[in-house]
C-alpha cells in the first residue's frame, strides 16, 4: 500500500512520514528530497532558476513517473495536491492522508523559514495572515484525501490507527 501524507508546510508531513514508515516497516520517500537529489537544486534554488511554474511541473512529474516500491509512506510538498490533477493521482495509486493543522499552529512551527521560499521574507503576523489565505486556496485540494486527522500532537500509532480504520 502506498500512503501519500499531503497537508500545508509545517505540519509533520517528513517526520510523520519516517515516524509511520518505521512503524509499518514500509520504506520512507520525502518528494522534495527526492527532487532536491535529481535536480541538484534545493527548492530555494529551483524556484529562483525556475520560477513556481517551473517547480509545480517538475514535481508533478516527480510524483507520477517515482518508481515506487509496492509499499512505502511519501511525504509530498504542501503545494504538491493542489497543482494539475496530482491529488486525484494520488487518490488512484494509494491511500491520501491529511495532516490538518490550524494556522496559528504552523506558525509556531516554522521558525527556520530561509529554506522555504514562499515565507522566507515573513514576519509572524504577516505568516499567519499568509497561511490562512493559503489554506483556503488548499483545504479544497487537501479536502479531498481519503483520510483528514488532526497533525497536532498526532503520533505514528493514531496514525496507524486511521488507516485501518479507514480500511475497514
Amino acid at each position: 500500500m502506498k500512503i501519500f501524507l499531503v497537508g500545508y508546510m509545517g505540519c509533520g508531513k517528513s517526520t510523520k512520514a519516517k515516524q509511520l514508515a518505521h512503524r509499518l516497516d514500509y520504506p520512507v520517500i520525502d518528494l522534495d528530497v527526492e527532487i532536491v537529489n535529481k535536480s541538484g537544486k534545493t527548492i530555494a534554488e529551483f524556484f529562483e532558476a525556475f520560477g513556481e511554474k517551473g517547480f509545480r511541473d517538475y514535481e508533478s512529474e516527480m510524483l507520477k513517473t517515482y518508481n515506487y516500491p509496492e509499499n512505502c509512506v511519501v511525504a509530498t510538498g504542501g503545494g504538491l495536491p493542489c497543482f494539475f490533477d496530482n491529488m486525484e493521482w494520488m487518490n488512484e495509486h494509494g491511500e491520501t492522508i491529511y495532516l490538518e493543522m490550524e494556522p496559528a499552529q504552523l506558525v509556531s512551527r516554522l521558525h527556520n523559514r530561509q529554506k522555504r521560499p514562499l515565507i522566507k521574507d515573513l514576519d509572524d503576523n504577516q505568516l499567519l495572515e499568509f497561511i490562512s489565505m493559503k489554506l483556503e486556496e488548499r483545504n479544497p485540494f487537501y479536502r479531498k484525501s481519503k483520510i483528514i486527522i488532526n497533525a497536532f500532537d498526532l503520533d505514528a500509532e493514531k496514525l496507524e490507527e486511521a488507516i485501518k480504520k479507514a480500511q475497514s
